[in-house]
Parts: structure tokens; sequence; C-alpha cells
């Protein structure tokens, strides 16, 4: 029989390695089980090409919570952040593009001087409310949600300092972020803004990610949540050195050193429980392996569903996970490069160091989310595009570059034929559209990877292709995240706790949720 664990964590994502890396630091006796050979999950980052590092799912650590760098000291296990001068650059078919800079005194020059004075002031005013707002979702981040049913001082009294926080923006401020939140992303935007471009390109952030248009009710809180970190109202916009799977690489050279073990290729068949309690976990191979806790950093229902098993739960408990709204609505299309292609609007390289959209305005958004929502791939999508290796050049081979572009939107459930059949129909429609804007692309390209959300499902384990392990609408936050009644980690089953995207506060590269699962686990092994 083997020696018995104190946690068995399923997944070598980043929220699973945080928790790793937590538990095993506060003496606890640790195993990760990683399916695949590499570490990061679907923010890994992978050589597909010869000689080209690519990161082939996520792109942007900018959320990731700088009191885990902190307390993990991440910085000496080889952890590197890196930014460019622009933040967003918006490229125009009929004039010069349009850069948001990491220099807000530079954004707003830019904007006087590319559409008006006026829009440049409204911008300004418009950080400085976002950043007011972003500072009170960033208090809840590291906190675990109470839960309403049972009233416990202890739960509430974390919570208090986020009310504190909320209060100290003043009556009038408070009022405002408790009316922003359900709204829009377009009536958000159309209450500060006149230009259509500008609109067009910050709107993305409203909807990354989900199966929602930039018209539906929620989706101002999902810009809100993706502008975390930035400090001035702006997206962060930070990459890694080497690549986004460096993250997970300096989590598990913490969690190691801690005293953790980490095992590659050790897939998990099931969980293992006894009087509804976990007793451990069984791998693929039929491997048992003993734990007084198990973590999942699967999504809620693989683990709930396919690890645990759907008879462990109650027929209520069952019908709420079966509802969960996933709706992947992301592919990726990553190329490598024989050199860095010009983009119509652009002046300077620098401007292609954040994220490159093509996103014209809010009605082009909606109109690809019209095709979205009858289960067909976007005629004109939107694109997140960035090249990181302007950033990084250990990336690629000299003088080479990679270009990877995030599509919006792209349905997990087709209408017509299946994505097998389509995947490289959408590649093309993909390279024809940054062609437009970058004609000399389809000459550059030496080797392409398209990655459909069927893709995302079958070789990261994400269910509907969903990169947030569920929507994140408001009605699937906080303490209803994943399901209502179970949005403290905790699951069902005894000692069986989620800690990854599934649970609060939701998808991103944060490590909240890993971190706030540890804290959970620790108060229930003590």
């Amino acid at each position: 029989m083997n020696e018995r664990y104190d946690a068995v964590i399923i997944g070598g994502g980043h929220n699973g390695l945080v928790a790793a890396a937590l538990l095993a630091k506060a003496g606890k006796r640790v195993l990760v089980l990683e399916k695949r050979q590499t570490l990061g999950g679907s923010a890994a980052t992978e050589e597909i090409f010869p000689g080209f590092k690519v990161n082939t799912g996520a792109e942007d650590a900018g959320l990731f919570r700088p009191e885990l760098v902190e307390a993990l000291a991440l910085e000496r296990h080889g952890l590197r952040f890196v930014e460019g001068p622009a933040v967003a650059f918006a490229p125009r078919l009929d004039g010069p593009g349009l850069t948001l800079w990491r220099d807000p005194t530079r954004t707003q020059a830019e904007l006087a001087e590319r559409i008006s004075p006026k829009e440049a002031a409204s911008y300004h005013r418009f950080t400085q409310l976002v950043a007011r707002m972003t500072q009170v979702l960033d208090r809840a981040m590291l906190q675990t949600p109470p839960n309403p049913k049972e009233f416990d001082p202890r739960e509430l009294l974390p919570w208090a300092m986020t009310g504190l926080k909320l209060r100290q923006l003043g009556k009038r401020d408070m009022m405002e972020f408790l009316r922003i939140l359900p709204m829009s992303v377009r009536e958000f935007l159309d209450e500060w803004f006149q230009d259509p471009f500008l609109k067009g390109l910050l709107a993305t952030a409203g909807v990354a990610g989900t199966m929602q248009g930039p018209y539906a009710a929620g989706t101002a809180y999902l810009f809100l949540y993706h502008h975390l970190g930035g400090g001035q109202g702006v997206r962060a916009g930070r990459f890694v050195q080497g690549g986004v799977g460096q993250l997970s690489v300096a989590l598990a050279s913490a969690a190691t050193l801690h005293g953790a073990t980490i095992r590659l290729g050790a897939g998990v068949a099931r969980i293992r429980t006894s009087y509804g309690q976990v007793t451990g976990v069984v791998l693929e191979d039929g491997e048992e392996i003993p734990a007084r806790a198990v973590l999942s950093s699967a999504d809620p229902r693989r683990t709930l569903f396919d690890l645990l098993g759907p008879q462990e739960l109650e027929p209520r408990v069952m019908r709420r996970v079966r509802n969960i709204r996933f709706r992947g609505s992301t592919a990726k299309v990553n190329l490598a490069l024989r050199g860095l292609p010009r983009f119509h609007g652009q002046e300077s390289p620098e401007q292609l160091t954040g994220h490159i959209v093509i996103s014209p305005s809010m009605e082009y958004l909606e109109r690809a989310y019209d095709d979205a929502k009858y289960g067909r791939p976007s005629q004109e999508p939107a694109l997140d595009v960035v090249i990181p290796t302007l950033l990084d050049p250990t990336l690629a081979p000299e003088g080479a570059h990679i270009l990877s572009a995030t599509v919006q939107y792209a349905p997990y459930a087709l209408a017509e034929g299946s994505w097998d059949e389509g995947r490289e129909e959408l590649g093309d429609r993909v390279v024809a559209l940054l062609a437009r804007y970058a004609p000399e692309l389809p000459d550059l390209v030496l080797h392409r990877q398209v990655l459909t959300p069927l893709d995302l499902e079958r070789e990261y384990g994400l269910t509907e292709g969903s990169i947030y392990h569920g929507q994140m609408d408001l009605d699937q936050q906080l303490f209803m995240r994943p399901i209502p009644g179970y949005g403290q980690y905790a699951m069902p089953v005894g000692n069986l706790f989620l800690c990854g995207a599934g649970a609060h506060p939701g998808g991103g590269i944060t490590g909240a949720p890993g971190f706030n699962a540890a804290r959970e686990v620790l108060q229930a092994l003590r």
C-alpha cells in the first residue's frame, strides 16, 4: 500500500501548483498529479514547431497575484515578468492605428491627436473610475465567499474589509460601482465615449473568453475583472520571460523546495471515497494513492461527474452541476513567422509589444457574436493577437517571430459539421483577416497550429472548451461559483476541494483559486 499523503492535487496548472506550494510550505505532505508531460495546463509553453516555444493557450499573466510572487519567492525560482510600452494597439485600414500606452500621459496625447481632446479627457476620467472600481474587486480576490445559508461571523469578518473599501469610495462612487456591475459593456462605454473605434478596442475586455456579446448584461463586470492589476485603470498586459509556462515551472520549483512531489504523465481516473469521505485517487494505470484530502484543479463538471461520479451526489446537487454554463467561445491560432509583419496604421514596432486587437467597433463585435449564438464560427471574428518574441526573442530562432491569435467567437457546439472538419478552414479565415491588416503576413508563415474549442477540451480537459471552467456571468460568481451552496472550495464529499478556475474568483492567470483553496484545506486538516 502506498504511503498516505496529506493532499493529492489533480492537475499541474498554475492554480494546482499554487495550492501545492502553499500546502507544502505549511508542512503538509503533497503530491501533484499531471496527466500531460508538460506543466501549466492551458497556460503552458511548448515547442510545437522546431525552435519555437509557443504559448499554446493563455498568454497574459497580468492578473497573477503579486502576493503570491512574494509569499513563494517566485523570483528566486526564475520567474521574470516582461512588459512592453504598449498595452493594446488597434490597426486601422483607412488611417493611423490607435495605441493605448502603459504611460497614461502618452495615451491621452495620442487620443487628443487621433480623435479629439474631449475624448482624451473622457479617457483620463474613465481610467480613474476603473482604477477605483477595481480596488473593490481586488479585495475580494483572495477571500473565501461566505455561505449565505450558514451565517458564520468568522466567514463574514474578512469581507468587512471589502465592505470598508466599498464605503471608502464615497457614497456616489459606491452607488456607481453597484450600478455598473450588471451593465453591458456597451452601455458602460457609451456613457463615456463617442468614437466607435476606441469603443470597439475597449469592449473586447468585456467579452473575452465568454459566449456573450457586448450588448449582454454583466459584461461590464468582466471588463472590470480584466482590468485588475493594471494599477492605473488599464489592463496590466504582463508577459513571462521564457513563455507563460515558466510561471508554472517557478511554482513547481517552489513547491518541490518545500517538499512537494510532482509526477508528470500521471492521469487520475477517479477519486476514491468511503462513507462520504475522500480516501484518495486511482490513476489511469490502476495505481491507488491514499490521501487525507484531494484538491482538483479540473473544472467542476469534470471533477464531480467524471472523476468523482454523479452517484456520489445528491440529485439536487447533480442537477446544479449539470446546469453549469460552460459554452466555450474561443479558438487559438499560433503562427511561426520568418519575420515581423507590419500592420496598417502602425508607425513603430513598439506598438506591437502588447495586445493587437482587431475589433473596429462594438457593432462588429456584436455581429461576430450573432454568428456564434447560432452555432457558426464568426465570419469576421474579433482577434486578440500577441507577438511575444518582440519582448522575448529567445522564444524563436534569430530573426523569426511567433504570432498567436485568440479568436472570438468559435462556439463549441456547431450547428453544422464538426470542428475536426472545420479546423483548418478557421485557420484560413483568421490568416485571411490578419492579411487585410498585415498584407505580407501570409508569406511569412512557416508553421501553423489551430486549436478549436474541441481541441481545448481534448488536450487540456476544458469542458466544452471553456477557458474559464464555466462562464463568468454574475449568476456564476462569488458564492454561486461553481454552484450555490458550494462556493467555499469544499465539495459535497468530505475533504474534496476545487482549486481551479471553476471556483471563486474565476478564470485568468490569477493563482487566486489555488491560494484560497489551500487556506480552506489547511483549516480542514488541522
